[in-house]
């Protein structure tokens, strides 16, 4: 992918693993919540609890990015499950489940940690004149929070969540609705992202410019997508 810097005008970002660090924080958030609710008699230990969590919740957001379930679905499907499965009664596990969630994203909103080098190419995009946006298929009621408790909340020009018009990336239309929003041509937007199928094949297929943040080095492929790939943060300032 050929990019020239001079012709990109805004830069959106994901949030969750490519500037604020949701795994380091949903690790700390889940291990409250075993600690809240005594979950120790069912699981044994707080990383029996979290890995069990986590596959769970991989898979049902995986059904929700593709529009397949709802949010309100996936909020307490994530939690019951495993509830059940590890011999809570259903009634008793739903009842639960909703609670949890609540005492989950409290938690998960209040915590600060970012990728390594996020606030660095922030500052470094600010420096630069760029504008600046989220896009994110995250929860209203949690994403505002976690960029206010990171202190990173007002490098942004522009905030689009799935939750505005009830789409998920990779789906065009919220693409289509960021650059309403900017109020610029696809050819002048970039997108910065660590999902190489919701974050960079999605804005692609929309006409923009992407970078993958390739974070863990995997073995992911683009599908012939063309985007570049980094994979730390700062490498992106010297590309644009």
């Amino acid at each position: 992918m050929e990019l020239k810097k001079e012709n990109i005008d805004w830069v959106w970002v994901d949030l969750d693993d490519t500037i604020w660090d949701f795994k380091s924080n949903s690790w700390e958030a889940l291990a409250h919540v075993y600690e809240y609710a005594g979950l120790g008699v069912a699981f044994g230990d707080v990383d029996t609890w979290r890995n069990t969590y986590q596959e769970n919740n991989h898979r049902l957001w995986l059904l929700y990015n593709a529009g397949k379930i709802t949010k309100e679905f996936l909020m307490v499907e994530r939690f019951r499950k495993v509830l059940v499965d590890a011999g809570y009664d259903n009634n008793e596990a739903i009842k639960m489940s909703a609670k949890l969630s609540d005492v989950y994203l409290d938690k998960l909103a209040s915590l600060k940690t970012l990728v390594p080098g996020a606030r660095e190419l922030l500052d470094y995009l600010k420096s630069q004149g760029y504008k600046i946006g989220v896009i994110s298929n995250g929860f209203y009621e949690v994403q505002y929070r976690k960029m206010k408790s990171s202190d990173i909340v007002d490098y942004f020009d522009a905030v689009v969540l799935s939750d505005d018009i009830g789409v998920n990336k990779p789906d065009k239309r919220i693409f289509d609705y960021a650059l309403q929003k900017s109020n610029v041509e696809a050819e002048c937007t970039l997108i910065i992202g660590d999902n190489p199928d919701t974050d960079i094949a999605g804005a692609v297929g929309a006409g923009w410019r992407a970078i993958y943040f390739n974070r863990n080095g995997e073995c992911a492929t683009l599908n012939d997508v063309d985007a570049i790939e980094v994979f730390n943060l700062t490498e992106i300032c010297d590309i644009l």
